[in-house]
């Protein structure tokens, strides 16, 4: 049965007060944060409920844009892909991955996503291109960077990731829209904010570059629940947020 999640649109709306807050604060327009749902381990009915309550929330606002639905897992994705299939079709919602990908995964997960977020190494981009390219189509992708250096964590060293991005950014099939990070496991907020920061100045670089492929590459995908504050500070422009929104996450049986 459906895990009944009495109290999601109540819960997003606070998640979307946070953000507005925090973007005031920084002295930045609140539309320039979108909220991207992390539905890691919730079932399909239970993210059709939030889709739902954030459709409500965008029309309210007068928001026409799609709301932005990820899985870090590629077999969560396609399982649920069915049930969002309408949706995204009609370019209400996009299926974003935003966990690790390997390669032997491709084709599965370009069966369901609407844009890879993870994009962590080279090979993998050009295993996305080659798919894409092959297809006639073209993905989004953001370049996956681990500001904080922790082994548990995936992404390219900030240090090597303007690179990768220029290559990402000239292979065909693949349009590069921004980066993304995981912050600090730290409950030092100036720690947190520095990794942030640090993927700003990453993305500033890479827009400086005006290298071939590059133009679109605005987005900052980071800050999560406990610290998207710190993010928006730095300059956000999607925070990723699951247990907000849903409550805690149902274990996998």
């Amino acid at each position: 049965m459906p895990t009944e999640c009495p109290g999601i649109p109540a819960r997003l709306a606070a998640v979307h007060d946070r953000v507005a807050a925090a973007a005031r604060a920084a002295g930045r327009d609140p539309r320039e944060v979108r909220v991207l749902l992390a539905t890691k381990t919730q079932d399909a009915a239970t993210v059709l409920e939030g889709v739902r309550a954030a459709l409500d929330l965008a029309a309210a606002a007068g928001d026409d844009r799609p709301v932005l639905v990820g899985e870090n897992r590629v077999q969560e994705l396609v399982a649920k892909a069915p049930a969002l299939a309408d949706l995204v079709a009609a370019g209400r919602v996009e299926a974003h991955l935003i966990g690790h990908l390997q390669k032997n995964k491709v084709n599965a997960v370009l069966g369901a996503a609407t844009a890879v977020d993870s994009v962590d190494s080279l090979a993998l981009a050009q295993a996305l291109s080659t798919r894409c390219a092959r297809d006639g189509r073209t993905l989004d992708v953001l370049v996956q960077v681990n500001v904080s250096g922790e082994e548990s964590k995936s992404g390219v060293a900030p240090e090597d990731a303007v690179a990768l991005a220029l290559d990402v950014a000239a292979l065909p099939g693949l349009r590069l829209v921004g980066l993304m990070t995981i912050g600090a496991r730290s409950d030092d907020d100036a720690r947190v904010r520095a990794g942030f920061a640090r993927l700003r100045a990453v993305r500033d670089a890479v827009l400086a570059s005006d290298a071939p492929g590059t133009a679109d590459a605005h987005e900052l995908s980071m800050g999560m629940t406990g610290d998207l504050e710190l993010a928006v500070a730095e300059g956000a422009t999607v925070v990723r947020v699951g247990t907000a929104v849903f409550g805690a996450r149902p274990t996998p049986a």
